[in-house]
């Protein structure tokens, strides 16, 4: 959300960015998959915002983005891009270049996209404020050792990168070997630091924050359709997000504490998050929640695609309702 510009005119022409993903720009079809997806997100909300009579363009986030833009002249951009060249940290990009030019947007500006392209950095800003998270430790190359302070079963992912990626069952190590090994691999893979945490065994929440003259939270929590009940194997896998047919997940309504709503909005401030944001917690067999994941530009979209709508159709909120909300906040 631009803080540069200010919108008195009433909004008429919108720009939606999408990942320019060209396969070339990723090392695997994984992570290519997980951005391919977004220019058809695009064309979705753009055909419901058509049909309210706004004059809608898609643009890809590329290096003629200005050049579109200051043809186009919009008087909002709907920014739904996460990569560029193939890389989450410089996707802040996208929101410098709209201050530059001065045309307001929904979603965060530069400095929270890019702090969140650092999971470990994140975590530690927010441990530094008094919120929970799992035991963890940045693993900045494969023959660094754990650290002894760590309590197995670990779950090992990347640092850099959201959706899912790479994470399996084999994600969650019950010793060393298991976790040498899942390292091993995802550093060879991607060339990147890795992220340990203690793996919380138990119920996973999922909390959206959208902000805007009342600030509204709403908080979920997945239920795993699992043939198994091994409570190690109730996690949000890559396959669960991008490839399964069936309906591996869904959402019912959760009532979360008013600390854990602290939290998050403590979360979001100190991020400099704006607009809307999505929080994944565990919750403990004693009740207690354990922030594991934020994600400052999740994915947007009807609830058919998203979870941020099919949690809050939850609560009676549809998709357009949301959208109207991001567009003339």
């Amino acid at each position: 959300m631009s803080t540069t510009s200010i919108i008195k005119s009433p909004i008429k022409k919108i720009a939606i960015l999408y990942s320019d993903a060209q396969r070339q720009y990723f090392p695997t079809e994984e992570l290519y998959i997980t951005e391919a997806e977004v220019k058809g997100r695009a064309q979705l909300i753009a055909e419901i915002l058509r049909s309210k009579a706004y004059q809608v363009e898609i643009f890809p986030g590329d290096a003629s983005l200005h050049k579109a833009l200051l043809k186009f002249k919009p008087d909002k951009v709907i920014n739904l891009v996460d990569t560029l060249y193939g890389k989450e940290y410089l996707a802040g990009a996208i929101p410098a270049t709209l201050e530059l030019l001065q045309i307001s947007y929904t979603g965060s500006g530069m400095l929270a996209i890019s702090i969140n392209a650092n999971k470990y950095l994140t975590k530690s800003m927010l441990e530094q404020y008094g919120v929970t998270t799992p035991k963890y430790q940045l693993i900045r190359r494969s023959t660094d050792e754990i650290d002894e302070e760590l309590d197995f079963p670990l779950f090992v992912k990347l640092n850099e990168n959201h959706g899912s990626l790479e994470v399996s069952e084999s994600s969650v190590c019950f010793n060393e070997k298991m976790a040498d090994s899942q390292i091993d691999f995802l550093y060879k893979t991607y060339h990147q630091p890795i992220l340990l945490e203690e793996f919380i065994a138990g119920r996973e929440i999922t909390v959206v924050l959208v902000e805007g003259g009342n600030t509204k939270i709403y908080a979920a929590e997945k239920i795993f359709h699992r043939s198994s009940e091994d409570p190690f194997k109730k996690i949000v896998t890559f396959d669960d997000n991008w490839l399964s047919e069936e309906e591996t997940i869904t959402y019912d309504k959760y009532e979360l504490p008013d600390s854990v709503k602290k939290s998050v909005k403590i979360a979001f401030n100190i991020l400099k998050i704006e607009d809307y944001a999505k929080f994944d917690f565990r919750l403990d067999e004693a009740g207690r929640h354990y922030l594991i994941d934020v994600n400052v530009n999740p994915a947007l979209g009807p609830s058919e695609t998203c979870a941020i709508a099919s949690i809050l159709e939850l609560y009676g909120v549809s998709f357009y309702t949301l959208l109207d909300r991001l567009i003339n906040n």
